[in-house]
């Protein structure tokens, strides 16, 4: 048995032809969603004591539920991979909208955005840990796969 150490490099038919060091990424950030994110949102959902105000309540509970979705992750790297696009989009998104023109008028540092734009600019690990070109391939466009008929295509009957 030889030991290949380019392995964790190189496409790899058993994760559809992703690297196999991208599923270890992803699956390590997985794990840091489910457990960190996971004990801090969950953390605050079960203990909070008096009525919720609705756009706080929403916030804490997609956070929870995204969180807790991270667990499956874990096990299905690829299929959950939606949820590490939305995470790098509203991310980024948000230090484009609120950080960006703070930063730029020299009034990030002495603002509330600070602290949310300190953990936010760790966005980079899930840019890095994504398989760009099988994300690309499985929800913007593939060549080659040929377009469904109308007999195929989900609610349609024959």
């Amino acid at each position: 048995m030889s030991i290949d150490p380019l392995y964790p490099f190189r496409p790899s038919a058993k994760y559809e032809g992703v690297r196999p060091l991208n599923i270890y990424l992803l699956r390590l950030l997985y794990l840091l969603m489910f457990f960190v994110l996971g004990q801090l949102t969950w953390t605050h959902i079960l203990t909070h004591r008096g009525p919720w105000d609705p756009t706080n309540a929403v916030a804490w509970c997609v956070w929870t539920a995204f969180a807790t979705l991270a667990g499956l992750g874990i096990l299905r790297p690829l299929k959950f991979l939606p949820i590490i696009l939305l995470e790098i989009f509203y991310k980024v998104l948000w230090l484009l909208i609120v950080a960006y023109p703070l930063w730029s008028r020299g009034t990030l540092a002495a603002s509330p955005a600070a602290d949310i734009t300190a953990q936010f600019l760790w966005v980079i690990l899930p840019i890095a840990a994504t398989p760009w070109g099988y994300a690309f391939a499985q929800y913007v466009y593939s060549p080659h796969r040929a377009p469904r008929t109308q007999a195929e295509q989900p609610g349609i009957a024959n």
